[in-house]
Formats: structure tokens, C-alpha cells, sequence
């Protein structure tokens, strides 16, 4: 069965369990899955159940669809997402996407944890990524191209939605948070950086780093979906300070930020609701 074969069948199944059609796709980071407990009329969809959809592995993931209304607005949330470095292919990576993509779901929605390399940035900071490095050696659009996704080769000039930054800046402003923005740098993990690399990706012009959503964010734009992302700072990244990095650490931070950045995204659901594709 081919990835198109593969994804209609996914699309097929999710769209039996749904009311209406969800118009934002919510994909959530670590530790950041309690913004889904406030979707309303919520159907969980365990990624075990949805044909061709890969498991989640990831600490901090909780690897399940949830469906259902924020306000007026049908959401589809990923509690969870794929990881290169779990030892998928990005065509796995990248196969949610294509499912939202083929929903005709026009905003994609995306938050993670990172590492801050700007030295204006500490840990719990919220950054809207503006633009994106791709240093994971790998693009998911190589290949084979299917026409009905998108063309051959996709332009990135506007890869993060500009209107959808301006309500989510909005949105943080009406809440009294401080959001910035900034460069997303994207490798492969699963090791943390080393403080050789994190000089070199501040010299390119990196504010933060990570190990996802790149993969994402370039298939939900060859498909056509307005992207939206929000990164939680959760930690130094490497030789900012004489300490080591661990997960664990991550997770403790996203913890203690995941209130203010759960309450940004139900704000910005509440004004998508008003917002036509």
C-alpha cells in the first residue's frame, strides 16, 4: 500500500468518530498534554487504533488523538508527537500531517520544549518561531512527490503564518504574557547538543534548539495549512552554565510553564473560532 493508500485509510477511520469537521489541528510538546483535558465533548483516540499511525514513544507523550470543540471551534489535539531520533522514517514522522493535511484542516497549530540559546532567553519563556534551521540532514518531502499534496518544490519564504502570529500575540497580550520570537534550529537528537554546536547554531542566528516540528511544520506547508508555533524555553541549552542537561529537567519546566501556554492556546482557539481558512 502506498502513503497516499495508507493515509486515506487513517482519514477514513478518525472522520467516523467526529462530529463535524475539526478546522485547527493542536500538535502538543512535552509535558504540555493538559491543554487537551479542556477540549469539550472529548473522543480519545489511542494511536494504537488508527491505521498506519505510528506509536508515540517519548517521554512526556502520551500518544492519543483527542476530538472535540474549544468554543465553537473543532479541534483535533496530538497528545504527543513522532520523533526522528525514535527510529522512524520522517514519512513516518511527517504521517499525521499528511492525515490532517488530507482532513482539509487549514491551521496547524504546533508547540514544543527547546533549549534557549539566546542569552535573552531563560527557562519557561514562551517564543513564537518565526523561521526554522533545518540541521537534521533530512527533509520530509524527499522523494517521490504527490502531486495532490503539493508541489515539487515548496516555497519557505512565509513558512510560519504571519496573521496566526499576530493573534497569538494578541492573545498573550490580553493574558499579560511576555512572548517573543525567534529561530527555531532543529536536530536530529537523541543526545542534547554538545557547547561547540550550540555556538555555532547562535552564530547562524538561532535563538532555540530542538529535536522536532521542522519535519512537521515543512509537510503541513506543502500541504497547503497555515502554521502556527510556540516553543517553551525549558531549559540553558549546552555550556551557557556548568551543568548538565537531562529530560527530566525538561519535563519539570514544562510542568511549571505548561499553565501560562495552556491558557495562550485556549485564547487562541477562541479567536480562530472567528477566524475564516
Amino acid at each position: 500500500m502506498d502513503q497516499k493508500a495508507k493515509v486515506m485509510k487513517a482519514v477514513s477511520f478518525i472522520m467516523e468518530k467526529m462530529a463535524e469537521d475539526p478546522r485547527v489541528a493542536v500538535v502538543l510538546g512535552s509535558g504540555l498534554g493538559s491543554f487537551a483535558e479542556s477540549v469539550q465533548d472529548a473522543v480519545e483516540i489511542p494511536y494504537e487504533e488508527i491505521p498506519g499511525w505510528p506509536a508515540s514513544t517519548a517521554p512526556g507523550h502520551a500518544g492519543k488523538l483527542v476530538y472535540g470543540l474549544f468554543g465553537n471551534t473543532p479541534v483535533l489535539v496530538m497528545q504527543g508527537r513522532l520523533h526522528f531520533y525514535e527510529g522512524y522514517s520522517l514519512e513516518e514522522v511527517v504521517f499525521p500531517v499528511r492525515v490532517f493535511g488530507e482532513m482539509g484542516i487549514p491551521f496547524y497549530f504546533a508547540t514544543n520544549a527547546s533549549g534557549g540559546i539566546s542569552h535573552n532567553l531563560s527557562p519557561g519563556d514562551l517564543v513564537l518561531v518565526h523561521d526554522h534551521i533545518n540541521f537534521q540532514g533530512h527533509n520530509p518531502l524527499r522523494g517521490t512527490n504527490e502531486g495532490s499534496w503539493g508541489p515539487r518544490f515548496p516555497d519557505m519564504t512565509f513558512t510560519y503564518d504571519r496573521e496566526l502570529m499576530d493573534i497569538a500575540e494578541r492573545s498573550a497580550s490580553s493574558l499579560e504574557i511576555q512572548i517573543r520570537r525567534g529561530v527555531y534550529a532543529a536536530l536530529p537528537g537523541p543526545s542534547f547538543e554538545t557547547p561547540a554546536e550550540i555556538r555555532m547554531l547562535r552564530v547562524m542566528g538561532a535563538d532555540l534548539v530542538g529535536m522536532s516540528t521542522v519535519p512537521e511544520v515543512i509537510t503541513a506547508r506543502h500541504m497547503g495549512m497555515k502554521v502556527c508555533v510556540i516553543s517553551c524555553v525549558a531549559n540553558h541549552a549546552a555550556g551557557m552554565y556548568e551543568k548538565p542537561l537531562s529530560h527530566e529537567e525538561v519535563l519539570q519546566e514544562m510542568d511549571k510553564a505548561s499553565g501560562k501556554l495552556v491558557s495562550l492556546l485556549q485564547s487562541v482557539m477562541l479567536r480562530l473560532g472567528q477566524k475564516q481558512p
